[in-house]
């Protein structure tokens, strides 16, 4: 059911304190909306066109996709979704690393922004590593920034020995961010990456912070930590990840949500304050990282 005006001014209004700074000096919601998957199912095109531009309404303005996601079906469905409304939108997408080189990175921004319907990207990122030079990828992102077809560029699922490669070429320190999965359960970027990119000012943004459908979300949502916390606050357990993922202030959670009773319950989270004692017992069902290991990719 849609919320009334109050309901999203309330949202919203809390959302401002969860705004998260990009080295430029660009502020953006630290709590965003994740595409993927989205688009493949025709019969539930509209229904998921509208939870996005719920989650417009609801302050959620940032919004990712890439061109590998449904061979271009998500960003042809954003494109429509956020018809009416792209200067209020902060639109992210994605290139192949196939795609990432030399004349034919330009033709992948060109594609997606074809089907996004827009005339330039917010932030651009490399989808992960590929064949292709880093510095030949770089060279192509600045390029399309000179040509005003993005507006900053960025990383995914990099770990800290790619980031360090990265800040070793030329322009390689105009990166806006690294999109890796981050999530209760999957914390070993705080060993290294995390520190690292604060270090560089450079926020982490996090795909699947609900985990993945399966036993690892179910894992999550159904200890008995994440319950206790959950009924504290008169919180759902999903409220809870989502509210510990972005406790920090300088990470992005990108959650998707195909339905608006998901969306609403997606960014009711932002209203919810985690106290030490919440984060203490939550530490201690699911332990930092206390040794380097292996980016976690899905």
């Amino acid at each position: 059911m849609y919320p009334d005006n109050e309901r999203i001014s309330n949202i919203r209004s809390a959302g401002t304190d969860k705004l998260v700074r990009l080295p430029d000096g660009t502020m953006v919601p630290g709590l965003g909306q994740g595409t993927w998957f989205v688009g493949d199912d025709p019969s539930r095109r509209q229904q998921e066109i509208a939870s996005l531009r719920l989650g417009i309404e609801l302050g959620m303005t940032l919004i990712d996709t890439a061109e590998m996601y449904g061979d271009g079906r998500a960003e042809s469905l954003v494109g429509e979704a956020i018809r009416g409304v792209r200067d209020r939108v902060f639109l992210v997408s994605k290139v192949y690393p196939h795609n990432s080189g030399r004349g034919r990175i330009e033709k992948s921004c060109e594609n997606s922004l074809r089907r996004l319907k827009t005339d330039r990207l917010d932030l651009y990122l490399l989808h992960w590593r590929g064949s292709v030079p880093l510095g030949e990828t770089v060279e192509g992102l600045e390029r399309l920034v000179q040509q005003g077809k993005i507006a900053r560029w960025g990383v995914s699922n990099f770990d800290t020995d790619d980031m360090k490669e990265l800040f070793g070429q030329a322009k390689g320190t105009g990166c806006a961010t690294n999109q890796v999965l981050y999530h209760l359960g999957s914390r070993g970027i705080e060993y290294d990456l995390l520190p690292w990119q604060r270090q560089h000012r450079m926020p982490i943004m996090a795909y699947c912070p609900l985990a993945q459908a399966g036993s690892l979300r179910r894992g999550l949502v159904e200890h008995a930590a994440v319950q206790q916390v959950a009924e504290r606050h008169n919180a759902t357990t999903f409220q809870v990840l989502l509210a510990w993922c972005i406790r920090s202030r300088d990470v992005i959670a990108i959650p998707k949500a195909a339905e608006q009773r998901h969306v609403l319950e997606n960014a009711e989270a932002i209203k919810l304050q985690l106290t030490e004692d919440d984060l203490a017992m939550l530490d201690g069902a699911f332990p930092a990282p206390r040794r380097k290991i292996p980016l976690d990719i899905v």
